[in-house]
C-alpha cells in the first residue's frame, strides 16, 4: 500500500492536527489546564478522528523541565509509541504519529514499533523524529548530548537504518559512525510503502537541512503575522527540498487556539491563564533549555515570545471568534502552510467548540472538504 492513502496526503488546503494529547496543557496554572488521563485522552483521539482531522500527533518526554522536581507535572506525559499504538487501535481515519527522541530507541526497536502501529493503524501511521535536545533527559539514559549538529548526523544514521529495515529483503550489515549492525532484519514490514511518513521541526539550519532531505512534514514556528515573511520561511524549505533533494514536502506551524464569542473575551482569557497565571518555573526552565540546546530561536526572540510559549508552545495565536480564527488559518495558508498542529488550554472543549464552529468556516471559505467519513486520496 503506498502511503499516499495516509490522510496527510489528502487535498486539503490546510491540514489539521491535534498536539499533545499524550501529557499536560500550556504552561499555566489554571486549574481547567489539560493533564492527559487516558478517558480525556481517548475520547480526545475519537473526537478528531470522527471529524476528519488529518494528525493525532504525541510528543516524548521523559522528564519534566523544573531541575530537581521529579513530580513537576510537565514530566507527566504518557509513552509515545504505546500510546499510539492504543489510539490507532481506537480510530479510524486519522494519521496516528508517535514521536521518538533517537538518542533514547535503538533503531532496530523502533524499527518493530513503527511497523506494529502501522499494521495496527492499517496504514495510517507517522514517525515524529527529534535528535534530543533536553539535556536532563539524556543524561539520566546516560546518552550524553551531542553537539548541534552532530544530533543530526546520528539522527540521519539512525533514520537510514530503520529505512533499510522495513525495505531490506535479506538482512544487511551497517558499520557507521554511531552504529554496527550485524545481520540487521526486522519483520513484519509497515503497510505503507515504500517507508512511513517522517515529520521533524529542525529551526536551525542544520535540522532544516536534515528534514528537507528526510521528512515528510518539515515545521516552522511562525513568529509574526506578515504574510510575506511568513511566505519566505515556507519557500525556504521547499526550494531547498527541491533544489538539494529533489524532494516535495509538506510545512506545517503549530497554533494555540482560544476561542470564544468575541474578541474581547478571547483576549481576556490569553491574558488570564498565560500572563495573570503562567506557570514560571516550568517557562523559565523550557525558554533555558530551548535557548542552549534547541537553536530553533535567537535567545533575543525566545524572550520576547514569552508569552507565545506559554500560552502554547510557542505556536501561531488563533485567538478569537470562530470568524477571526478562520481569518488567520487563511493567512497562513495563503502564505503558503500546508498544516497546522492545533492546542487548547481545555483540550476537550476547545476541540469540541472548533469542530462545532470553525470546521464548517473552513469549508466555506475553501480551506477544506467537507468529510464524509471515507479516506480521502492526494489529489
Amino acid at each position: 500500500m503506498s502511503n499516499r492513502l495516509n490522510p496527510i496526503f489528502n487535498s486539503n488546503r490546510m491540514k489539521l492536527g491535534t498536539f499533545g494529547t499524550n501529557g499536560v496543557g500550556p504552561l499555566t496554572t489554571v486549574p481547567e489546564n489539560y493533564t492527559a488521563e487516558w478517558a480525556n485522552s481517548l475520547q480526545l483521539a475519537q473526537t478528531a478522528d470522527r471529524a476528519g482531522l488529518e494528525a493525532i500527533i504525541p510528543y516524548s518526554r521523559w522528564k519534566g523541565y523544573v531541575t530537581g522536581q521529579p513530580d513537576d507535572r510537565t514530566g507527566r506525559v504518557m509513552d509515545a509509541f504505546t500510546w499510539a499504538a492504543a489510539v490507532a487501535a481506537s480510530t479510524d481515519y486519522s494519521a496516528i504519529f508517535s514521536t521518538a527522541q533517537a538518542p533514547t530507541f535503538h533503531p532496530i526497536v523502533a524499527a518493530k514499533q513503527c511497523a506494529t502501529i502501522d499494521i495496527i493503524s492499517n496504514g495510517r501511521f507517522g514517525l515524529n523524529v527529534v535528535g534530543g535536545w533536553n539535556r536532563p533527559e539524556l543524561e539520566m539514559f546516560g546518552a550524553p548530548m551531542k553537539e548541534h549538529d552532530e544530533r543530526y548526523a546520528y539522527l540521519a544514521e539512525w533514520l537510514e537504518i530503520m529505512t533499510r529495515l522495513w525495505q531490506s529483503d535479506t538482512a544487511f550489515d551497517h558499520h557507521g559512525q554511531f552504529f554496527d549492525i550485524v545481520g540487521g532484519a526486522a519483520a513484519p514490514r509497515p503497510i505503507q510503502t515504500p517507508r512511513l511518513p517522517i515529520m521533524n521541526a529542525g529551526g536551525s539550519p542544520r535540522g532544516m537541512q536534515f528534514a528537507a532531505e528526510h521528512a515528510d512534514m518539515c515545521f516552522v514556528i511562525v513568529q509574526g503575522d506578515d504574510p510575506a515573511k511568513i511566505r519566505a520561511q515556507v519557500d525556504e524549505y521547499k526550494l531547498m527540498a527541491k533544489r538539494d533533494y529533489n524532494r516535495d514536502v509538506q510545512v506545517w506551524s503549530s497554533a494555540y487556539v482560544v476561542q470564544r464569542d468575541t474578541d474581547e473575551e478571547a483576549q481576556a482569557y490569553l491574558q488570564h491563564y498565560s500572563v495573570d497565571h503562567e506557570d514560571t518555573a516550568a517557562v523559565d526552565a523550557w525558554l533555558k533549555l530551548l535557548s542552549v540546546e534547541s537553536k530553533l530561536m535567537a535567545p533575543d526572540a525566545l524572550r520576547a515570545a514569552r508569552q507565545r510559549f506559554a500560552a502554547g508552545a510557542g505556536g501561531f495565536p488563533l485567538v478569537g471568534t470562530p470568524d477571526r480564527i478562520v481569518s488567520r488559518l487563511q493567512l497562513l495558508s495563503d502564505s503558503g502552510i500546508d498544516g497546522v498542529v492545533l492546542t487548547w488550554v481545555d483540550f476537550v472543549d476547545g476541540l469540541a467548540r472548533f469542530i462545532r464552529d470553525c470546521l464548517p468556516l473552513m469549508e466555506e471559505a475553501g480551506l477544506r472538504e467537507k468529510f464524509s467519513g471515507a479516506r480521502m486520496r492526494a489529489a
